[in-house]
């Protein structure tokens, strides 16, 4: 028999609406609920046990972005309902950011993805770790020699998959002249339609540029001083609401370890100026024995995320460069980056 999802029937909701969100019929709900005689007398609060099919909700595929990573959040959030999603802020055109919770342990641990637009491909393996951690740890399962229990146990993951909903948006859909950016962001990109050289929000200003670790070195550091689809600093420091809202979300938490995934390089950085712990050379080192990923310690740039968490907090803080090639990287390369970087987040979680 399928295991069983309890449901909680939500004011408005018929039986019909509650089949289709789980891609069931309601003959099949009806089967699981014989105590339910009249399908039209369903009542808010009522328990509905829902069979569950483990279909895979998060799949690879060209073009994931911000609607389909919402719909699988939905899903995902619906069929593990120990996934826990709230919102830390709005970009530029008011999407909401989501940030993903999962694990209930004291440590605390974050992850996130598509600071740059073109990178999006890292919120796809984001959301895959996701649904992969969650359906072991309710199975009760083993990932390789990782005790997924222990871990769930143990620690409190943070996901933010999505940091640059605009900026994946642009790079995937491009932008309608009903857009009220539209006249801007065609003048950033010199007339040109095709944005898969895009990184920076909407406004052009790239989102890792934006935080107070050396700012003003940064920004002398780049030689043009105007929004472009890459490499613009902005104004001043978190002068864009994405760069606000994961400012705010990480001083918000405790966070004993940060990871920021980009594409592409297969590299991971991991200090800044000195001021990173000791313990940051064990841990990179684990990371390079379970991806084959290079480790670097320092390079010329300031301003970054991790820069910023290693300056204010002096705890482990990565920049995880995934795959290889010219952004945005193809899908067709999932399942290599997956298998060098599923080790990673796991290493993450345990350290």
């Amino acid at each position: 028999m399928s295991p069983m999802i309890r449901h909680i029937v939500q004011r408005g909701e018929t039986l019909f609406l509650i089949a289709k969100k789980y891609g069931l019929t309601v003959n099949v709900l009806l089967a699981a609920n014989p105590d339910i005689k009249n399908p039209s007398l369903i009542i808010p609060g009522q328990a509905i046990h829902v069979p569950s099919l483990s279909k895979t909700i998060v799949v690879p595929q060209e073009n994931y972005d911000y609607n389909k990573m919402m719909s699988d959040l939905d899903a995902l959030s619906t069929v593990y309902p120990f996934i826990k999603v709230s919102t830390i802020g709005k970009s530029v055109s008011g999407r909401s950011i989501p940030a993903v919770q999962i694990g209930k342990g004291i440590k605390k641990v974050h992850y996130n993805g598509s600071f740059h637009a073109n990178e999006w491909i890292t919120t796809l393996l984001l959301m895959k770790f996701l649904e992969v951690y969650a359906k072991a740890y309710r199975d009760g399962k083993y990932i390789g020699h990782f005790n997924v229990k222990n871990l769930f146990e143990r620690t409190s993951l943070w996901i933010v998959p999505m940091v640059n909903p605009d900026g994946v948006e642009l790079v995937q859909n491009g932008i309608q002249p009903t857009d009220p950016l539209y006249d801007t962001v065609m003048r950033i990109n010199r007339g040109l339609r095709d944005f898969r050289g895009w990184k920076a929000n909407l406004r052009g200003v790239d989102l890792n540029d934006q935080f107070p670790a050396r700012w003003e070195v940064e920004v002398a550091r780049r030689s043009g001083l105007a929004p472009a689809p890459r490499d613009y600093p902005g104004p001043s420091p978190l002068s864009e609401p994405e760069s606000r809202a994961m400012a705010n979300f990480t001083r918000s938490h405790n966070f004993r370890l940060v990871i920021a995934f980009h594409t592409q390089g297969q590299e991971i950085y991991w200090g800044y100026r000195g001021l990173e712990p000791d313990e940051s050379i064990r841990i990179v080192q684990r990371f390079v024995e379970v991806s084959g990923y290079k480790s670097i310690r320092y390079v010329e740039s300031d301003a970054g995320y991790k820069d910023w968490f290693i300056q204010e907090w002096r705890r482990p803080g990565f920049t995880v460069e995934c795959g290889r090639g010219t952004n945005p990287l193809p899908v067709k390369q999932f399942w290599d980056i997956w298998g060098k970087t599923i080790g990673i987040f796991l290493v993450g979680l345990d350290v």
